[in-house]
């Protein structure tokens, strides 16, 4: 994996861009055993994921429970003395994603490992520890496939809490040579950017959106850090879960839970800001929720039964429709497309030279639409359906600069595609 030289994409190493499309299960390798991490990594490649975000040293007071083998990962809290078997059963994990075709977004530690901000902890890292870990594991998973992701849900909030990021960083690189791209996962509404935009270890950025209605739009954060120089990749580590309570009423209060069309909206809304792809996050999963274990912020169904949601199943169609176009080409484009005021916000991605013209319709109704020099290109038009991917028939487009448009009757959201 590489960086493409407009620095907007990633790429294979066959220069072929790559779709970022991630599931969230941070909680995979403690708590899972071989035959059920299979299930799940069978299923999340069958539903075109490409990617599977998971942490080492996850959340929930990994460091003193042990993981569902009944390992521990140190001797005694030592971040230089790693357990051996605690970490053969990773090995065999990402070897079974490895063999679905996977790549993995590795986080080496949760941040409450190193921070105090919040959670179980307890805090063990300090920078000089901090590299001997990140060079020890880096040396380890060398040949995995992977991206590194720095951070944990944490902000860092001092000098000395970044230098133990910086401390992570330069052993992994120190430990993998370089070999894997790195980025950084912040907490909520917050981007990487922010601390280590212009750091050379940073490879792309990541921003979290979060689980509250009040702050979902993660438009404005993807949109900045597209418009940060130098140019950087970015993409959404974290958005709105599917099956989570809206943390807006508060972490214990009665709350709706978001459903497939705001893990979907979001997912649209981020690649038509800019973003090079999209992490899927379902509340169920991430904690592998199993009705054994207390379910943490009200999760409500078993994982086995959340892998097949529908916000999971209807991620594959925004992979295969930029797979299906140049998405290497498209840019954002906002100046394309005016609204009537009642019609709502539209989102535009544009290829310019090939006349190609993607405007998400993250709700219904009916919108003006200037196509400009789009005009002189376009051919025909049809619609996507985000959620079941499925094209309309292509109509002509009218020989006109100026176009009222309205989505197809019943969809909760929708793509116009010009061509």
């Amino acid at each position: 994996m590489r960086i493409s030289p407009d620095g907007r994409r990633l790429l294979r190493d066959d220069g072929q861009p790559f779709f970022y499309l991630a599931d969230t299960a941070w909680e995979l390798f403690h708590h899972l055993d071989l035959p059920d991490a299979e299930l799940y990594l069978t299923t999340r490649a069958a539903q075109k994921f490409n990617v599977i975000q998971a942490v080492v040293l996850p959340e929930c007071d990994s460091l003193r429970k042990p993981n569902v083998l009944g390992e521990l990962p140190f001797w005694d809290l030592d971040p230089t003395r790693p357990n051996e078997a605690y970490f053969g059963h990773i090995d065999r994990i990402l070897q079974l994603g490895a063999d679905q075709g996977l790549t993995w977004g590795l986080l080496p530690t949760w941040g409450d490992k190193w921070t105090a901000q919040w959670g179980a902890g307890p805090v063990v890292f300090t920078p000089e520890n901090t590299f001997i870990y990140g060079k020890w594991l880096a040396r380890r998973y060398r040949e995995v496939p992977l991206i590194w992701i720095l951070g944990g849900d944490r902000c860092p909030k001092s000098e000395a809490e970044q230098a133990i990021v910086r401390a992570m960083a330069a052993g992994l690189r120190d430990g993998d040579g370089g070999t894997h791209l790195m980025t950084y996962h912040p907490g909520g509404w917050a981007a990487s950017s922010t601390w280590f935009h212009d750091e050379t270890w940073l490879d792309f950025n990541m921003i979290q959106t979060g689980h509250q209605s009040s702050r979902m739009d993660n438009v404005a954060l993807i949109a900045a850090d597209y418009a940060r120089s130098p140019a950087k990749p970015c993409l959404d580590g974290e958005p709105p879960y599917e099956n989570h309570p809206d943390n807006a009423f508060g972490w214990d209060a009665p709350a709706p839970y978001f459903d497939d069309y705001i893990t979907r909206r979001a997912a649209w809304q981020a690649i038509f800001a800019g973003a090079c792809g999209n992490t899927y996050g379902c509340h169920d999963i991430w904690q592998m929720c199993d009705g054994v274990r207390p379910p943490i912020n009200r999760a409500r169904t078993l994982w086995k039964e959340a892998l097949h949601f529908p916000g999971a199943r209807q991620m594959q169609h925004l992979r295969t429709l930029m797979e299906q176009l140049p998405f290497a080409d498209l840019a954002p484009d906002p100046a394309l497309v005016s609204c009537m005021p009642s019609g709502g916000p539209v989102h535009v991605l544009h290829a310019k030279e090939a006349g190609i013209a993607l405007v998400y319709f993250p709700d219904l109704g009916t919108r003006t639409i200037h196509l400009g020099a789009l005009a002189a290109k376009a051919r025909t038009a049809s619609w996507y359906d985000p959620a079941q991917g499925t094209f309309t028939p292509s109509i002509p487009v009218p020989d006109a600069i100026t176009l009222e448009i309205t989505p197809p009757e019943g969809w909760r959201d929708a793509v116009w595609v010009v061509r």
